[in-house]
């Protein structure tokens, strides 16, 4: 039986039923509540496992509410497990706010591991598994996702990112407009029957996928900068491209984007020369 009071992070299955432990469906079976993303997802992992639990929706827009409700009632001795609707919870996921109530509450927490989009995703890459970073979901916001990426320009380390499959072609597209082209892992749909491992490059990508987007749950991992890479333009060559490119109709920020693909700069030193 679990102890009391405790929290308990709970890994289920990212999309293949026979990947869930039996740690992890001993813990849903003993504790007192679930606290679940969506309860309507995480229903069908309960009845699969013959576990009849009450639940309660813990989610983005509602997680500072019921994280004190779930914190008083386990501080009131019962003993509570989080999921996420795939993986581990408090991984690009609001639990990781709960985590932090209980920390300041006193609350005990227990992690039972399971999978992970993350790691399974960089496992299979074919990149560089030694050194990484995971950068969950870029904003949709321009300029906040604009300057995620120029942040890691220069980062040398394997960059995993977690991407939706209406948002992915923008997404290669900046990528390549960033980093240039350099080794890109598409993993798709892990786990599930459709699973498959696209090693590509940031440039095949934002071509072959323009047209043809992929579907389900994606998982992009990116080469890091080698300490060999050096820009193909300088910046004065960068610039008289990007110059062109304008003359050509294009906009100032467009232009300086493609010259920063193109010689490995950075975006903002193209357009600051060009203004």
């Amino acid at each position: 039986m679990c102890k009391k009071p405790i929290l308990y992070v709970v890994g289920t299955p990212i999309g293949n039923m026979g990947d869930m432990t039996p740690r992890a469906v001993e813990t849903l079976q003993s504790v007192d509540f679930i606290a679940a993303e969506d309860t309507r997802v995480t229903v069908k992992l309960l009845n699969h496992f013959n576990i009849k639990k009450p639940m309660v929706s813990y989610f983005e827009h509602n997680k500072h509410d019921k994280g004190e409700k779930i914190i008083d009632r386990i501080l009131a001795g019962e003993s509570c497990a989080i999921v996420t609707d795939a993986g581990m919870p408090c991984i690009s996921d609001p639990g990781e706010d709960l985590i932090r109530q209980c920390e300041a509450a006193g609350v005990m927490t227990v992690v039972v591991p399971g999978p992970s989009a993350v790691i399974s995703a960089l496992a299979v890459s074919g990149l560089e598994t030694g050194r990484f970073t995971f950068e969950g979901f870029l904003s949709v916001n321009k300029k906040s996702r604009s300057e995620h990426l120029e942040s890691l320009i220069d980062e040398r380390r394997t960059m995993i990112f977690y991407e939706a499959p209406h948002k992915l072609n923008n997404t290669l597209q900046d990528l390549y407009a960033a980093f240039g082209d350099r080794r890109l892992t598409i993993a798709r749909e892990l786990t599930k029957v459709h699973e498959e491992i696209i090693r590509t490059t940031t440039k095949e990508a934002a071509t072959a996928y323009s047209q043809t987007p992929l579907k389900g749950e994606i998982v992009l991992i990116l080469e890091g900068k080698k300490a060999e890479d050096k820009p193909e333009m300088t910046l004065k060559e960068a610039v008289a491209y990007a110059e062109k490119l304008i003359g050509g109709g294009m906009r100032p920020t467009d232009a300086a984007k493609e010259a920063a693909a193109m010689a490995g700069l950075k975006k903002n030193e193209i357009y600051k020369e060009l203004m």
